[in-house]
């Protein structure tokens, strides 16, 4: 009877160690905690308040209540969008542009360039004395008004790869005068192409 009270006595006290070092035993390194994956969210700031956000904003300090493009820069004084003249001089009987209203048509081609929507109407003009009034104008398809137009559209194609889509020409001969054809200053002053590039 001794005997088997010891016994108990030995798996009672067995037990309890066990129990006390299960307790006191650490953590494992291999248990991990959870994660949860909560959203982050960005803020597109703007500071000028124009709606085109300060990563995207060509004109980061436009005035209030100013209408801004999609830049983010206040649209030009003239009307939404584009809008740009170009005028061109000839002399006689000549097609050549000369070099100062190449630089001109340089502008004007970088403006194209920047609206990419934009087109542009060319419209070729001659003086009085120079169109042969026996011939009727339909009947001359490379008269020199028309070639002055032409000059434009080709140097804006050849020189800064504007799509020849965008360009439109009209040739009006001496139809449309601006000056007196009285005067050899009238006459030089409607040898000339007119263009009008603008966003629609």
């Amino acid at each position: 009877m001794k005997t088997k009270l010891k016994l108990v006595t030995v798996v009672v006290s067995a037990l309890t160690l066990s129990a006390c070092q299960s307790l006191s035993e650490p953590i494992s390194s291999n248990q991990t905690g959870q994660t949860s994956n909560i959203p982050v969210a960005t803020i597109n700031n703007d500071s000028d308040g124009d709606g085109i956000s300060d990563e995207l904003d060509q004109c980061p300090a436009t005035p209030m209540n100013v209408v801004v493009d999609r830049r983010g820069c206040p649209f030009t004084p003239i009307g939404i969008g584009l809008k740009m003249e170009y005028r061109a001089f000839f002399a006689k009987g000549s097609s050549k542009l000369s070099p100062e209203y190449q630089l001109e048509l340089d502008k004007v081609a970088k403006k194209l360039q920047e609206y990419e929507t934009a087109t542009m109407r060319i419209e070729g003009h001659a003086s009085a004395d120079e169109v042969d009034k026996s011939s009727d104008a339909e009947l001359r398809p490379n008269s020199l008004a028309k070639n002055r137009a032409l000059i434009v559209k080709n140097y804006l194609i050849m020189q800064h790869q504007i799509d020849p889509n965008r360009l439109s020409i009209f040739s009006y001969d001496a139809e449309r005068p601006i000056a007196s054809s009285d005067t050899e200053e009238g006459k030089s002053m409607n040898r000339r192409v007119y263009g009008l590039a603008q966003e629609p």
